[in-house]
């Protein structure tokens, strides 16, 4: 199984950016579909956006489309989440997932970093 660890995780004001890291260790095949998602308090777990291990190519949530920027780098094992333009309502807990399928709900995901708090002041 393929273990997850974030980082990179903050405090920042609104209208600033933050990037993301996901470190994966464990087997990674081509078809593997690495992501984000995120909680905020007293809310579901919400997917924001994943790309495919092998071609790259990404899928984001409508309420990130252009603002945030999924990349990986296959030969480090990391997949990255660039945050431009943040939102209040972009706080939550952010959580690095991966499967050997695409996703976009938490229920297709076999596997979880601990997450990464992000904060948004206004």
């Amino acid at each position: 199984q393929v273990q997850l660890v974030e980082s990179g995780g903050g405090l920042v004001q609104a209208g600033g950016s933050l990037r993301l890291s996901c470190a994966a260790s464990g087997r990674i095949f081509n078809y593997y579909a690495l992501g984000w998602f995120r909680q905020a308090p007293g809310k579901e777990r919400e997917f924001v956006a994943r790309i495919t291990w092998s071609s790259g190519s990404s899928y984001y949530a409508d309420s990130v489309k252009g603002r945030f920027t999924i990349s990986r780098d296959n030969a480090m094992k990391m997949v990255f989440l660039r945050m431009n333009s943040l939102k209040p309502e972009d706080t939550a807990v952010y959580y690095c997932a991966t499967a050997p399928w695409s996703f976009t709900s938490a229920a297709g995901v076999n596997s979880w970093g601990q997450g990464t708090q992000v904060t948004v002041s206004s």
